[in-house]
């Protein structure tokens, strides 16, 4: 892992912005004006999922997906023009926070600038024609990074877009060479030090798919030796399993205890529980407190928090990649998690987010503790994922405790806490 990477990440909120489903409009100038409220959420980052120009060749519904990108260097019209964007980013900035944008750099639209002029920098099929490596994504074809030449010419896009934003989300980055990521932040660092590089995992099921078919699938250790932050796609399947009741807590628990012990010192996980590819927070947990649960145990988990727009207020809809799908921003059946956020981000900023030694553990299959701990020090989290009360051990003196979440006092008698069903830190 790089040697660089600060723990303070650990402290950080980030924001996922998809500028065509963000408004109405679907422009970055109209997302100015939400700027401020993104910022009093306790955001330090903005990440847009890709702002390229989207291919037209076996376009996925009537807009495309801006997965499938047809110009590395340019922006999408739709979107607006670079000089809108500058004035967004340096909007962001004058905000307080920075700005982070999408790169897709295992594949691009078969139509792409890049196909047409320099073919002989992709993938090809026994046949001689283009193709993708994984069936299913059928509006792109691979690059082959077995070409030098590719690896110039992206690694100077990323330095002119390092001229204008803060770092990079990598698409399917374990796809792509480690060695070309290492040469790629070691360059990128001439024109933009202390570059965020934000690596999209994947899970150990398509790693291990990729291997059999003897295709490159990086693991999460060794994406580590050149990226920050790392999706937590090495365990998110056992929430889901536990959400979907084929898995137990227990073993979503377990997970996460083991990512303490197989990483390096300063991993930093991109902890999520929603993002564009998955189901929203409000559909897995549809009850307001076992979200609102669910919502203070992200924040609490070791790594930096990711809020995709919309999940703020609860929205339960998931905007299609392919078609304008806008948030619904005013939906009566939202839930407003606002206030719960700001408050999440405030206790969040404590030194031992940042370093501690992490650890949790499970009662009744429904509640999870967490504690991080560093010498005399210890935050204590205790989440019920199904917002129901009860009672449960703790290693903390009995006495009176603050919430600080809510500031109710918590008592803990003879060893055990009572919970009602909300979430609940104390600080030791």
């Amino acid at each position: 892992m790089s040697n660089t990477t600060s723990k303070k990440l650990r402290n950080q909120v980030m924001y996922q912005i998809f500028v065509r489903n963000f408004t109405k409009e679907g422009t970055f100038k109209a997302i100015i004006p939400s700027l401020d409220r993104i910022k009093s959420l306790g955001v330090d980052i903005i990440w847009f999922a890709p702002i390229h120009p989207i291919g037209k060749l076996n376009r996925k519904g009537s807009l495309g997906s801006p997965y499938a990108n047809m110009d590395y260097r340019s922006i999408n019209p739709e979107y607006g023009t670079m000089a809108d964007f500058k004035k967004t980013v340096k909007a962001i900035h004058e905000a307080g926070m920075k700005c982070m944008i999408d790169v897709v750099y295992n594949h691009t639209s078969p139509d792409s600038v890049l196909a047409k002029e320099h073919p002989e920098w992709f993938y090809h099929k026994p046949d001689g024609s283009f193709g993708n490596r994984v069936g299913d994504w059928t509006d792109v074809i691979d690059l082959d990074y077995n070409n030098k030449e590719l690896w110039d010419y992206q690694i100077d896009s990323l330095k002119m877009w390092a001229e204008i934003v803060d770092g990079f989300r990598c698409d399917v980055a374990p796809l792509v060479p480690i060695e070309f990521w290492q040469k790629a932040r070691e360059e990128v660092e001439k024109v933009h030090p202390g570059c965020i590089w934000l690596s999209e995992s994947v899970d150990p099921g398509f790693i291990m798919t990729m291997r059999e078919l003897g295709l490159t699938a990086q693991s999460d250790s060794e994406m580590y030796q050149a990226f920050d932050i790392l999706y937590d796609y090495d365990i998110y399947g056992d929430l889901t399993n536990y959400v979907s009741g084929t898995g137990t807590l227990s073993y979503y628990s377990d997970a996460i205890n083991r990512q303490e012990y197989i990483y390096p010192d300063n991993y930093v996980k991109l902890r999520f529980l929603e993002n564009h590819d998955q189901p929203r927070a409000r559909f897995l947990f549809p009850k307001e407190r076992a979200l609102r649960n669910a919502t203070a145990f992200l924040y609490f988990q070791k790594g930096m928090t990711l809020i995709y727009a919309g999940q703020e207020y609860g929205v339960s809809h998931l905007p299609s990649l392919f078609d304008k799908d806008t948030v619904e921003w005013k939906s009566k059946d939202n839930i407003d998690l606002t206030p719960l956020m700001q408050k999440l981000y405030e206790i969040k900023q404590s030194d031992l987010f940042a370093d501690s030694t992490y650890r949790t553990k499970t009662y009744e299959d429904n509640v999870i503790k967490a504690i991080h701990s560093r010498g005399d020090d210890k935050l204590i989290g205790v989440f019920s994922l199904d917002g129901e009360p009860g009672i449960i051990p703790i290693h903390a003196e009995d006495g009176c405790y603050e919430n600080l979440i809510d500031g109710n006092k918590i008592e803990v008698m003879h060893g055990y806490i009572s919970i009602s069903g909300e979430p609940i830190i104390i600080k030791c």
